[in-house]
């Protein structure tokens, strides 16, 4: 009865596909379970019109945290601040985010010493960073720089045994003309005969909420629901929690679109979907970027006023309008990027952000650590980790789409401007 229920709320949330500017009322927000989901449609709510002041003193209380855009849309219906809220449960303890913080510090030393030729000095700090970093692709980061600051081929082999499949292995395998990590592809040939929709952000929440109270071999079992074409984005998500994520999971949804896409293209919308969302369609940012592609509300409302739609933000949820809109998208990228990386860069940090970058002349110059070094110091810490992960994830995807294709090729492009962009002549 309470599935029943709730699948009733649901409906009433979501609507029809093609409803355009829907409104909720404070019954239906209050039903869904507390979440970054549940915190998207709680900022739909504030901003409404008919919201009432007593309505939004109530339901801020119910958000999982609190973003800028909540503060902006309480303090524009109420005139006071929001309440501090207790910490959201999954958030890290502070003891590991001071161990990566202090990580990060010695690695950040490490390239300082290297750019200053006190090779030993920078050698000890990068091994420092790695001893402290948890994450796989982070340790990869420093045995690769441990490697260009030695030239010690032990820190390649180190690299080979690693399970990511990250820009610092594939380079590695490159330097030893060794295979890149292994990774999963499935495709499954059924639909759901139970019409599960995972388009759904309040399903996708519940899952979720489900997924963190469960061992790893429960997810693996939880996952083993959902092998149908609509719901490949959830399997190989809670199929990649259960391992640990020691094994990589590469899936190619959607071809019966993305088929019709050049294959650069495809490769390139592949790589970010993987690195956005893990193919959930349904997916809600802590910013409230949305969908697969996870575009923020005010790229929706201006890609849909450009194209002549008038829609709701929740139908960013369909993974074929998310893969219109990041085809439209990525042809205005196109127009002044034509490198993955500054594509990748623009795509998370904008346009503008990225133009700054590569117009100052001490990145992706020719030299010694070039052009790893302009990555590396990139000050916008998302948009530098996520276009070294978007390259990765493009390299491996051109090459399952059939285009055989190395990294490396890809990086000594970086440094010759008509091979990557139309801003630096």
């Amino acid at each position: 009865m309470k599935h029943i229920f709730l699948l009733s709320i649901l409906f009433l949330i979501l609507g029809q596909t093609h409803a355009y500017a829907k409104s909720f009322t404070y019954h239906q927000i209050d039903k869904i379970p507390k979440s970054v989901e549940k915190d998207y449609y709680i900022w739909r709510f504030l901003i409404q019109k008919n919201t009432t002041r007593q309505e939004a003193k109530k339901i801020i209380y119910q958000a999982n945290s609190i973003n800028k855009k909540l503060r902006i849309a309480y303090k524009k219906k109420t005139g006071l601040a929001t309440p501090s809220l207790p910490r959201p449960k999954g958030t890290l303890p502070p003891h590991i985010w001071k161990n990566r913080a202090k990580a990060n510090k010695y690695f950040r030393k490490g390239l300082k010493f290297l750019q200053a030729n006190k090779m030993q000095t920078a050698t000890q700090y990068f091994d420092a960073a790695r001893r402290h970093y948890v994450k796989r692709h982070e340790k990869d980061k420093t045995l690769f720089w441990l490697y260009m600051s030695t030239k010690n081929s032990l820190y390649l082999k180190h690299l080979e045994r690693s399970h990511s499949p990250n820009m610092y292995t594939l380079l590695a395998a490159d330097t030893s003309n060794s295979p890149y990590p292994k990774t999963i592809t499935q495709r499954f040939k059924y639909y759901d005969k139970k019409n599960f929709k995972d388009n759904n952000p309040i399903t996708w929440a519940t899952i979720k909420h489900k997924m963190n109270s469960l061992s790893n071999s429960q997810i693996s079992n939880l996952a083993d629901n959902y092998t149908y074409q609509e719901s490949i984005g959830i399997y190989t998500y809670l199929k990649a929690k259960a391992s640990d994520y020691k094994k990589s999971y590469f899936p190619m949804p959607y071809r019966d679109i993305m088929k019709d896409l050049p294959l650069r293209r495809q490769a390139l919308i592949y790589a970010i979907a993987r690195q956005e969302s893990r193919f959930v369609p349904a997916s809600v940012s802590r910013s409230f970027a949305l969908g697969m592609m996870q575009f923020m509300p005010f790229l929706i409302k201006d890609i849909a006023k450009k194209k002549g739609y008038k829609m709701d933000l929740d139908k960013m949820f369909n993974p074929y309008v998310a893969i219109e809109f990041a085809d439209y998208h990525l042809d205005y990228l196109n127009k002044y990027l034509y490198h993955p990386l500054f594509v990748a860069y623009a795509y998370n940090g904008g346009i503008g952000f990225t133009k700054r970058h590569i117009l100052n002349n001490k990145h992706f110059r020719h030299g010694k650590y070039e052009p790893y070094m302009s990555m590396e110091t990139m000050k916008n810490v998302e948009a530098r980790e996520y276009g070294k992960k978007v390259l990765a994830n493009y390299i491996i995807y051109l090459n399952k789409l059939g285009m055989p294709s190395r990294i490396s090729s890809f990086i000594g492009d970086l440094a010759t401007p008509s091979k990557t962009d139309k801003f630096r002549r």
